[in-house]
């Protein structure tokens, strides 16, 4: 993570491929920006104690949601959103989009109950860039 210089949110996303396996670029407080790619279906899941906030960068993507009435939020470049904690939600992307994300340091990427975990998405806290 860079301490003290500018982050080029373009270079970090040129360094990944891997949808559903987001990278930390940066901590403000106790809280972690996170890029992510987005391509074909997240899994259903839920954080109980905190929000997530997403902001697209590029392309198009759906959150699904439960509250409690199923619906769904479409997305597009330049869009933000933020899920309530507590909110089952399950995010999606037909032909891919990049996502920058803010959640707690520590926040698992399929929060604290989900639906079982397809192999296309990485269980993880995060990567350091």
């Amino acid at each position: 993570m860079a301490g003290m210089n500018p982050i080029d949110l373009n270079e970090v996303l040129a360094s990944f491929d891997a949808a559903w396996s987001p990278r930390i670029v940066t901590r403000v407080n106790d809280y972690d920006i996170r890029l992510a790619r987005f391509d074909g279906e997240h899994v259903w899941h839920v954080h109980e104690h905190t929000d997530e906030f997403f902001l697209v960068l590029d392309g198009e993507i759906e959150i699904g949601l439960r509250d409690p009435a199923e619906r769904v939020v479409t997305l597009g470049r330049g869009q933000v959103f933020v899920v309530p904690k507590g909110t089952f939600h399950k995010p999606s992307s037909k032909a891919g989009a990049s996502v920058l994300l803010v959640e707690p340091a520590g926040t698992l990427t399929v929060g604290d109950v989900h639906d079982e975990v397809p192999d296309h998405v990485d269980v993880t806290t995060g990567h350091l860039v």
